[in-house]
C-alpha cells in the first residue's frame, strides 16, 4: 500500500489524532484526503476535502460512501470516552461507546468495502488502544467497546482478504490530544503514533503497536490476568 497519490479518507478529522492522519497523509503526497467530521465546519486544515460523516448515523455513513467513491485508504480514528464503567455507569452513555467504536466503525468498514475493492483493494487503518487489551477501573465501557473494535478488526481481515484489502489496527498507549486531557500519565507525541501508523501501512503490516507500554500490556496478555490485575488478587 502506497500512500503516494492514494485518495485516503479519515474520519474524526477535525483534531486530535485525526488531525495529525490528515495532514501527514498530505505531507506523504496523497492526492486527495477527505477530512471527515460529525461538524465539517470544525475542519480546518488546508489542502483537504471536507465531508460531513457522523459513524453513528448511517445516512451520513452512506452519504460520504457515494461522495468519496474514489477512496483507496480509510482511516478509521473517530471515537468518544464517556468516563463510565459497565457495573455503575450510565446505559445510555455504556450503549453510546459500543454505538461509536464498534457499529459505526463497522458501518464505515461496510459501506467502504466495496469502494476499496473497485478501486484496487486499498487499505483501512483502524485506530484502536491499549485499552482494547486491559480494562482500566473509571473507563471500563470504553475499554470493552475497544475490545470489541479489535475483534472487529480481526474479522474484517479475514473477511476483505478475498478482494486485496489490507486491514491494520494501530494499538496506542496514552497519547497527548484532548481525549487525554485529564489523564496525568506519560503521553505519546500523536505526530510519531501517526508516523509509525502510516510507516506500518507503507510496510502493509497488520499491526503496528505505537509504544512500549502496548509492547508489555501484549505480552502480558499470555500470562495469568493478575499481571494485568493485580488490585483483584486475594478479593
Amino acid at each position: 500500500m502506497k500512500i503516494a497519490n492514494s485518495v485516503a479518507l479519515v474520519t474524526g478529522a477535525n483534531r486530535g489524532i485525526g488531525r495529525h492522519f490528515a495532514r501527514q497523509l498530505l505531507e506523504r503526497g496523497a492526492a486527495k484526503v477527505y477530512a471527515t467530521a460529525r461538524n465539517p465546519e470544525l475542519v480546518d486544515l488546508p489542502g483537504v476535502e471536507v465531508l460531513r460523516l457522523d459513524i453513528t448515523d448511517p445516512a451520513t455513513v452512506s452519504a460520504a460512501a457515494t461522495a468519496a467513491a474514489d477512496v483507496t485508504l480509510l482511516v478509521n480514528n473517530a471515537g468518544i470516552i464517556t468516563g463510565q464503567n459497565l457495573v455503575t455507569g450510565d446505559p445510555a452513555a455504556i450503549r453510546l461507546e459500543m454505538d461509536t467504536s464498534f457499529y459505526g466503525t463497522l458501518d464505515v468498514i461496510r459501506a467502504f468495502a466495496p469502494v476499496l475493492a473497485a478501486n484496487g483493494g486499498g487499505a483501512i487503518l483502524n485506530v484502536l488502544s491499549s485499552l482494547s487489551w486491559m480494562s482500566y477501573d473509571g473507563a471500563t465501557a470504553y475499554c470493552a467497546a475497544k475490545a470489541a473494535q479489535w475483534s472487529l478488526t480481526n474479522g474484517v481481515r479475514v473477511e476483505l482478504a478475498a478482494q486485496g484489502t489490507l486491514v491494520t489496527g494501530l494499538l496506542m498507549g496514552p497519547t497527548d490530544t484532548d481525549m487525554t486531557a485529564g489523564v496525568d500519565l506519560p503521553k505519546n507525541d500523536p505526530a510519531d503514533v501517526v508516523r509509525a501508523a502510516l510507516d506500518g501501512v507503507e510496510a502493509d503490516r497488520i499491526e503496528v503497536l505505537a509504544d512500549e507500554l502496548v509492547v508489555a500490556i501484549k505480552a502480558a496478555l499470555a500470562a495469568d490476568p493478575s499481571a494485568l490485575y493485580p488490585q483483584v488478587v486475594g478479593v
